[in-house]
């Protein structure tokens, strides 16, 4: 049974992309089935312990999501990361098959020499892409085959320059050689330009991951301070210490105030790995490799300095 089936079309096609070019070896079917079957093993264990220690057993339906968007993320991810590593190498490779041409050799032939350990992992793909030429299919259909497999939208314009030059006859080594320059040119711009914003992205670490969680943990230890105060002035005190105000009972704790703060900073935190992601690299999810990070350094300190806050006034007020 094909468990991708049970998606949406647009998320299934979305999820064997994200599969198909993660260069895993690995139908997009058995993929899914075993993390399906992996998620559902530790969600029944994740329920027999809550039912252990007396927790709600519903957080194990959480567990399951949780797993299957961290099994798909990742596969995500490795997508990414191995386009982005083809976009690096593809100049090199067109390159060095411009060197080819200009000795003489034939486009497919140059093509194949192209075919190096150190250009992996497009050298793979140089390699089918090979044997559907020697095959008997054209090189302008092979050469767009490989461009729908990588899936990249820079190897395909470039792919495409180069299949519109075969066609119309021009001088493709000469074409090749200024379309490597060009790529190597912009990749060049574009690494400047993720110099020049590292200031924001280490603004945007330190606010999340340092400066929010001293200002949750200040909050919580004055919102106790507050509670443990109203809770010693009597009833009868506005006419005793004749003041302007009154106060009520106060329907919140402490427990609320940190459990509050604790969601709240981990959503903070995620939506501050998207836009890490988004500015450094053009890509939401790049950023997600910062959440975890993110996440244990914000409520390590979170819980410090709400240590050191609480050890450090309570001498003079008790906080629950």
């Amino acid at each position: 049974m094909n468990t991708l089936n049970f998606y949406p079309k647009q998320i299934r096609r979305i999820y064997e992309r994200s599969i198909q070019n993660s260069g895993l070896n690995v139908s997009t079917e058995r993929y899914h089935n075993n993390v399906i079957r992996v998620s559902v093993i530790l969600a029944i264990i994740s329920s027999i312990l809550f039912y252990i220690f007396d927790i709600s057993m519903l957080y194990s339906l959480l567990v399951f999501v949780f797993l299957n968007l961290f099994f798909y993320f990742r596969v995500s991810l490795k997508a990414s990361s191995r386009i982005k590593k083809m976009e690096q190498i593809f100049p090199d490779v067109i390159s060095l098959m411009a060197s080819n041409l200009r000795s003489g050799i034939t486009i497919d032939r140059s093509f194949m020499l192209s075919a190096r350990p150190e250009f992996a992992p497009l050298d793979q793909e140089i390699f089918k892409t090979g044997r559907e030429i020697t095959t008997g299919k054209d090189v302008t259909y092979a050469f767009m085959n490989m461009a729908k497999r990588i899936d990249s939208e820079k190897i395909t314009k470039t792919i495409i320059l180069i299949t519109s030059g075969i066609k119309s006859g021009g001088n493709i080594s000469d074409l090749l050689e200024q379309t490597a320059s060009n790529m190597k040119e912009k990749e060049f711009i574009e690494k400047k330009a993720a110099s020049n914003i590292l200031m924001y992205v280490i603004f945007i670490f330190f606010a999340v991951s340092v400066g929010s969680p001293v200002l949750f943990s200040l909050s919580n230890v004055l919102v106790g301070i507050i509670i443990n105060l109203v809770a010693h002035i009597p009833s009868t005190g506005t006419t005793q210490l004749n003041l302007p105000i009154t106060f009520g009972s106060i329907s919140i704790t402490s427990n609320f105030i940190m459990y509050f703060s604790i969601i709240f900073m981990i959503f903070t935190d995620l939506i501050s790995s998207l836009v890490i992601g988004l500015v450094n690299k053009g890509e939401s999810k790049a950023g997600l490799k910062f959440f975890i990070p993110l996440v244990v350094l914000s409520l390590t300190i979170f819980f410090v300095i709400r240590l050191v806050l609480s050890q450090f006034l309570g001498g003079a007020f008790s906080i629950a």
